[in-house]
């Protein structure tokens, strides 16, 4: 029975295409590409000449089942994206769930992924990292978002657009106070780069891929050992708002803001 082939391909190098992934994509009968035009250039480096199918993030429903029809016909799919692996910040995953549902099956073939890329790059030392791909473009959804994993007292990774780098540092300033954050530019290209900074005097470069590391939040903060209201009168008297000070408390102690604000309601 034919399958579904996940195959990861450069993020900037050619030089990084897996031998693996070549063969695969020299096997396939189909490849299903996030843009044809932008695959083109890999394909021919390679010589891989086979029938191609924009599958993107605008056609994902309709296209997921055109492709399942023909893996279901006899012939096997590669899927590629851009750079990086399907499915990981980049349209994949509802044609690899619905091929699971329909019992097809489904091979990947790894390469490489700008997130590991970057960690390694950048020297953090951590046990593990929460992924967060590129944020929403509301702002009360990245708030929604960053309040569930911000202190997770693990290191966050996440995608960022050029022209997004300083509006993306102020709001993570503005949730989560400031922090040591690592800029990881251009990978695996010409210029890659990986800078140190931090939220609160944020400077970078808005050039290139960009991958940015937050890191944890400090996890001795002297003042969550005192009791929450004594704790935010402790911003009160450095002349936080009430507002504010419940914020920061929050921030410091990794919970809700409302949690704070319940406990600390009759506080003037």
């Amino acid at each position: 029975m034919a399958k579904l082939y996940i195959v990861g391909t450069p993020i900037g190098n050619l030089g990084d295409m897996t031998l693996r992934g070549i063969e695969t994509l020299k096997g396939a009968d189909v490849i299903a590409c996030e843009d044809t035009r932008h695959s083109l250039p890999l394909l021919a480096h390679f010589d891989v000449k086979k029938e191609l199918v924009a599958y993107h993030k605008f056609n994902e429903a309709e296209c997921s089942e055109r492709l399942i029809d023909i893996i279901l016909g006899g012939k096997n799919v590669a899927l590629i994206t851009d750079a990086g692996m399907p499915s990981v910040s980049d349209p994949g995953a509802e044609l690899v769930s619905k091929c699971h549902a329909r019992g097809i099956d489904v091979e990947v073939v790894p390469g490489p992924t700008a997130a590991m890329s970057a960690l390694a790059l950048s020297g953090i030392k951590s046990k593990g990292f929460v992924f967060l791909g590129f944020l929403p473009e509301k702002k009360a959804e990245i708030k929604d978002l960053l309040s569930k994993t911000a202190f997770s007292g693990l290191p966050l990774v996440l995608y960022v657009a050029p022209h997004d780098l300083k509006k993306t540092a102020a709001i993570l300033l503005e949730q989560l106070g400031d922090r040591t954050v690592y800029v990881c530019r251009e990978l695996t290209k010409l210029h890659e780069c990986a800078e140190v900074t931090t939220l609160a005097s944020f400077e970078c470069e808005e050039r290139g891929e960009i991958v940015l590391i937050v890191d944890s939040a400090p996890a001795d903060n002297p003042l969550n050992a005192l009791p929450v209201a004594d704790h935010v009168r402790h911003y009160l008297s450095e002349g936080y708002s009430k507002k504010d000070a419940i914020k920061r408390t929050a921030q410091d102690r990794g919970v809700p803001k409302n949690d704070i604000y319940q406990t600390c309601i009759d506080i003037e």
